[in-house]
């Protein structure tokens, strides 16, 4: 029986969870925290992924040690440190900075479906990857990511676009990430054996 379920994701050991929910078929590699984010239908991250104040669409591939919305510190206060807004760790009568921590969570990324983020990468806040974009190892997604294009670098740059443009958007039109689990079923040898534009042809994308 295959251990990913429909039902319940699958968290590996040693992970911390906080706040957040999870779709169908979906996997938390060992170690990783993940924070006030959603993970939909057949993404997963594997070891030691950071993902806190996200939106990651279906079928994101996240390897391990990525870093996805990547909280910051005040810059244009005196101090940047910790004491000023988890102030509650430091003495008995001060409370945490909840402002501070609500403007945080307000800063979401957004992932979309069928996307990739190599190991080791880091996307910011508020940042923007379009669906079937690819996030080199050890890049610094600082920009928004346009659809079906590889980026690379620190901070990252277009590398080159995974799939034409006309091809990007006949497959963000055919949506394949949205049919059921049987339909990809029963695609599965042509994923498997057609480049993209054989497949558009054949599903009518």
């Amino acid at each position: 029986m295959a251990r990913l379920s429909a039902e319940t994701p699958f968290i590996h050991p040693e992970c911390h969870i906080t706040d957040s929910t999870f779709g169908a078929y979906v996997e938390i590699g060992r170690g990783s925290r993940v924070a006030h984010a959603s993970l939909d239908d057949y993404s997963y991250c594997d070891r030691y992924a950071d993902i806190a104040n996200a939106r990651i669409g279906k079928f994101s591939n996240i390897a391990a040690f990525a870093r996805i919305g990547a909280t910051d510190h005040p810059l244009d206060t005196a101090a940047c440190h910790h004491f000023l807004y988890r102030s509650d760790d430091y003495w008995d009568d001060a409370d945490r900075d909840a402002a501070f921590f609500a403007h945080r969570q307000s800063r979401v990324a957004e992932i979309g479906h069928d996307t990739w983020i190599g190991a080791g990468a880091m996307v910011k806040p508020e940042v923007t990857l379009g669906h079937g974009a690819v996030v080199a190892a050890g890049a610094v997604v600082t920009k928004d990511v346009a659809p079906y294009t590889i980026v690379a670098g620190t901070p990252a740059k277009v590398l080159r676009l995974r799939q034409p443009t006309e091809v990007a958007d006949r497959l963000i039109a055919l949506a394949w990430w949205d049919w059921s689990h049987d339909a990809l079923r029963a695609a599965l040898r042509d994923f498997r054996a057609m480049r993209a534009e054989a497949f558009l042809e054949k599903y009518g994308g």
